[in-house]
C-alpha cells in the first residue's frame, strides 16, 4: 500500500436490482494523474462517494491514503483535495473571506496558490461569490483546492462551468502543480479532450462495473479504428475481438485492439465479405467513444 495513492478491491455496490460494480478492482498508484471515464450513469460518482467514505459499499475493500475509506481521519481527509458534484462555496461570503474560512483546517495552505488564480479574474476581494457567473465561482472553489496543498486531488468533473479558456487556464495551473511529480491525481470529466494531454492512466468504466485500465499511451497506441466495406445488411457485428462497430456518418467503422492483419483474418472466418480498408486516425474522445459507443 505504500506506492499507492488508492487501492480498490472485489468491490461491489447496488442501487435496489440495479448493480453498479461486481468486484471491481483497480490502483491508482502515487504520482499518477488517472482519468475515470465512462458515460452517464455507470458510477462514477458513486465510487467517489466510496472513495471519501460518503457511501458505504456492499462488499469489498476501499483505501485512500492507506486507510479504509469509510474510516478516514481528519489528518488524512486535510490531505486530499476534493471536487465532488460541481463547484459549490459559499456563497453569502467574499472573495477574501472564504479564504480566511478555508485557512486553519490545512496545515499546508498556501494563500499565494489561491490568489494567484483567483485575482485573474479581476475582482475585488471584497467580491461577493454568490454575484459571480458560474465560471467564476468554479475559479474560487479551484483555487481553494490548490491552495490546500494535497497530496491527493479527486476531481469530479472539474469541468463543469468553465468555458474553454478557465478550462486551460485550470490544466496549465494543474501542470505546474503536478511539476515535483509527489502528487497524485484521481480525475473525472465529460470533456474527454483535456485528458490527452493531462493524464498517464486511464480507467474506462462500463455499466455493470466492467472495467479497463493502462496506460494512456498504451491505448492510444493499441487501440485501432479501421474503416471497411461489407455488402449492406452484411456488416460486422460486436464480438469478443470487435469492440463497437459505427455505420453513422457515410464512413463505416470498426473498432479493436486487434492489428489489421490479425483483425482481416478474424473477418475472413466470421464475415467473409468484409474487408479492411485504411487504418483511420483518432483523437482520444473517437477512442472512447469507439470503446464505449455513442449511447
Amino acid at each position: 500500500m505504500g506506492d499507492l495513492a488508492i487501492e480498490v478491491r472485489g468491490l461491489s455496490h447496488k442501487y435496489l436490482e440495479r448493480t453498479i460494480y461486481s468486484d471491481l478492482n483497480f490502483t491508482v498508484p502515487k504520482g499518477r494523474v488517472v482519468a475515470l471515464l465512462g458515460k452517464n450513469g455507470v458510477g462514477k460518482t458513486t465510487l467517489i462517494k466510496i472513495l471519501m467514505g460518503f457511501l458505504r459499499p456492499m462488499g469489498g475493500i476501499c483505501r485512500v491514503l492507506g486507510q479504509d475509506s469509510h474510516q478516514l481521519q481528519a489528518d488524512t481527509r486535510a490531505r486530499i483535495g476534493l471536487l465532488f458534484e460541481g463547484h459549490l462555496a459559499y456563497e453569502f461570503m467574499t472573495i477574501e473571506q472564504i479564504e480566511q474560512f478555508y485557512a486553519p483546517f490545512y496545515t499546508k495552505w498556501r494563500k499565494e496558490l489561491f490568489y494567484d488564480l483567483v485575482d485573474r479574474m479581476s475582482l475585488s476581494k471584497t467580491h461577493i461569490i454568490g454575484n459571480m457567473s458560474c465560471g467564476q465561482r468554479s475559479q474560487v472553489v479551484l483555487g481553494l483546492i490548490f491552495a490546500q496543498d494535497p497530496e491527493l486531488m479527486i476531481l469530479d468533473d472539474y469541468s463543469m462551468g468553465l468555458d474553454a479558456g478557465y478550462r486551460h487556464l485550470f490544466l496549465d495551473f494543474l501542470d505546474q502543480f503536478l511539476a515535483d511529480g509527489e502528487k497524485t491525481v484521481f480525475v473525472t470529466s465529460h470533456v474527454v479532450q483535456d485528458m490527452e494531454e493531462l493524464v498517464d492512466d486511464v480507467i474506462f468504466l462500463h455499466r455493470g462495473g466492467k472495467m479497463l485500465q493502462m496506460p494512456l499511451t498504451d491505448f492510444t497506441q493499441s487501440f485501432h479504428c479501421y474503416e471497411f466495406e461489407a455488402p449492406k445488411g452484411n456488416e460486422p457485428q460486436k464480438d469478443t475481438f470487435i469492440r463497437n462497430v459505427d455505420l453513422m456518418g457515410g464512413v463505416p467503422k470498426l473498432f479493436s485492439f486487434m492489428e489489421q492483419s490479425q483483425m482481416q483474418s478474424h473477418l475472413d472466418d466470421a464475415w467473409p465479405d468484409v474487408r479492411l480498408k485504411q487504418t483511420l486516425p483518432m483523437s482520444l474522445e473517437e477512442a472512447f467513444i469507439g470503446l464505449t459507443g455513442k449511447y
